[in-house]
């Protein structure tokens, strides 16, 4: 036991020596030439996104007529798109127009556990949204007593609950996992599977754990985005009246270009991480993880603000300089 003692620290140390105390994030490998001119589309949807996000969160504050359950999940929408962009966008231009490369491994940690929570809170909320429009539907004369707002507060309360806890392991696996391969991350911001192959030890548990949290997520969120859908499909195709359906269809319009908007970078990353083999570049896998993060939050508030006519009236009023706000039905 005394001469393995000696051992055992030696072993303590070296593990120890194996966790760098920051790593170094390099961008879009491949293209550092290009990172200043690719700063300016990601600098300019940033600033869409913020402006969009937090003009409709003031709209939907501001306005009594859009206090109901579909704003409300559209504020849920717009906040988790906040966090999402300014959780990775300000470091990848500090990378590409200062070549600040470093972030602490607390810091790595804490950015990983944000994008990744706030993804899962999107995909929860664009099911909400699903769900909602399924009982505006279907259920009119009902809607408003099943959305009540207690209720939109614990299912809202919920989604972020289940991203924070499913998400929670990612750090733990991967502040556990010895790093012999360097510290230098290929991204513009730590992902959890890209910080987790610089590591040197069996990584196998961490993506099985990813894989089943995609699935528990994703997967679920979109099972009942579907099931709504196919639903509303069949409440508006028995409508007798042509008007009727026209207006019906046209309340889902914004929603599926978000869904739309939302979910196709993810497919592609996903599915060209796991099937494109070396025959997409890796700066592509890059640039997508980043439209993935970016584009949602840029057209969100762009696409409700065109597709809405409540939106888009009382952008009219207010830019027209009117300040008597007239409340409007969906």
């Amino acid at each position: 036991m005394i001469n393995d003692h000696p051992r055992l620290m030696m072993l303590m140390l070296n593990q120890t020596d194996l966790t760098p105390a920051s790593f170094i994030l390099n961008g879009i490998p491949g293209l550092e030439d290009m990172h200043m001119w690719i700063s300016f589309p990601f600098c300019s949807m940033y600033a869409v996104a913020m402006v969009g996000n937090c003009g409709l969160l003031y709209l939907i504050h501001l306005e009594d007529s859009l206090h109901r359950p579909m704003y409300y999940f559209l504020a849920m929408l717009s906040l988790t798109d906040l966090f999402i962009c300014s959780s990775t966008i300000p470091k990848a231009l500090s990378i590409f127009w200062f070549h600040f490369k470093e972030i602490s491994s607390d810091g790595c940690l804490v950015q990983m556990f944000f994008v990744h929570t706030f993804t899962g809170m999107e995909s929860g909320v664009l099911m909400l949204m699903a769900l909602d429009r399924y009982v505006a539907i279907c259920y009119p004369l009902r809607y408003s007593t099943i959305l009540t707002n207690p209720v939109i507060a614990k299912v809202g309360l919920a989604t972020f609950l289940r991203g924070v806890f499913l998400i929670i392991p990612f750090t733990f696996l991967t502040k556990r996992l010895p790093y012999c391969r360097g510290n230098i991350i290929p991204h513009t911001y730590c992902d959890h599977m890209s910080v987790a192959k610089l590591s040197c030890g069996n990584i196998k548990v961490n993506v099985i754990y990813g894989l089943m949290v995609a699935l528990l997520i994703g997967g679920f969120d979109i099972l009942c985005i579907t099931i709504s859908y196919t639903m509303i499909l069949r409440a508006v195709v028995s409508l007798s009246s042509a008007d009727a359906q026209q207006k019906a269809f046209s309340t889902c319009t914004a929603h599926i270009c978000a869904i739309v908007f939302s979910y196709s970078p993810a497919f592609f990353s996903f599915f060209s991480h796991r099937f494109g083999g070396h025959t997409i570049p890796p700066s592509c896998h890059i640039i997508v993880a980043n439209i993935y993060l970016l584009l949602p939050p840029t057209m969100n508030p762009v696409v409700y603000g065109v597709k809405t006519k409540q939106i888009r009236d009382c952008v009219i009023r207010i830019l027209s300089g009117s300040k008597n706000l007239k409340s409007h039905s969906i």
